[in-house]
């Protein structure tokens, strides 16, 4: 009997201490996940930024289209192939400034030189070898203005030089097209000064490195044409 009633007075100081241990390591392994997410969180919300400004590339692609005579009459719109690096230099809430440097490729198809030349070289026809393939290099700044969170309405103008390569054979060219011609037109031999402007329009995608653009600009091409261009594509800032 004594040791019956022994048992029987420790065995609840014993079960409550057991309680008591596995209730404080409950309580302090609830503690310990209250304090990782919080410094999970408090991480998280230091590292995240929904939109980024710096130094980017970009790639787009659309269309361009000559507006003055006479390649407007001699010359049908044709694909235009841009890549650029830029950087943005002036990051506010409400508006960015940057500047780009880009290179860009336009393929245009164009009435048969013969044909050109039957025409009368002048306002009737440009006299070019037919078929174009432009080359562009181009500098150009922007500013932009936010009229929301992710998305901005700006303006950019630059300049550069362009320059279409000769794509028949060069001996061909020289005895009989030129001799058509009545003399070198100009428009192969060597790059010409271009001069560009316009609007511009950016949405900054919820995959904060990446946005989405428009570029739309009326070029000027000194010695060459008058062009409007339309292209759209994507812009990854690192």
């Amino acid at each position: 009997m004594f040791m019956l009633s022994l048992a029987l007075l420790h065995s609840p100081v014993a079960v409550y201490a057991a309680d008591d241990d596995e209730d404080s390591y409950l309580e302090e392994d609830d503690s310990d996940k209250g304090r990782k997410s919080k410094k999970k969180t408090t991480k998280a919300e230091g590292q995240v930024r929904e939109i980024v400004r710096g130094f980017y590339a970009k790639a787009h692609a659309g269309a361009s289209l000559y507006i003055l005579p006479p390649f407007s009459q001699a010359v049908s719109s044709g694909t235009l192939v841009n890549l650029a690096i830029g950087q943005d230099f002036v990051d506010n809430e409400r508006s960015s400034m940057a500047w780009e440097i880009g290179v860009a490729q336009g393929l245009h198809n164009g009435a048969d030189w013969e044909l050109q030349a039957g025409a009368g070289c002048g306002p009737g026809a440009p006299c070019t070898e037919g078929d174009l393939r432009t080359y562009s290099l181009t500098v150009n700044y922007e500013a932009s203005y936010y009229v929301s969170r992710r998305l901005g309405i700006g303006v950019r103008a630059g300049g550069g030089v362009l320059y279409s390569p000769l794509l028949m054979n060069s001996t061909f060219y020289a005895e009989n097209v030129v001799g058509d011609f009545g003399g070198e037109p100009g428009y192969h031999n060597s790059p010409k000064p271009v001069v560009f402007g316009g609007p511009t329009l950016e949405y900054y995608t919820k995959l904060s490195h990446f946005s989405l653009g428009v570029d739309v600009d009326v070029s000027y091409g000194i010695g060459w044409s008058m062009a409007v261009n339309a292209s759209g594509g994507m812009k990854y800032t690192f």
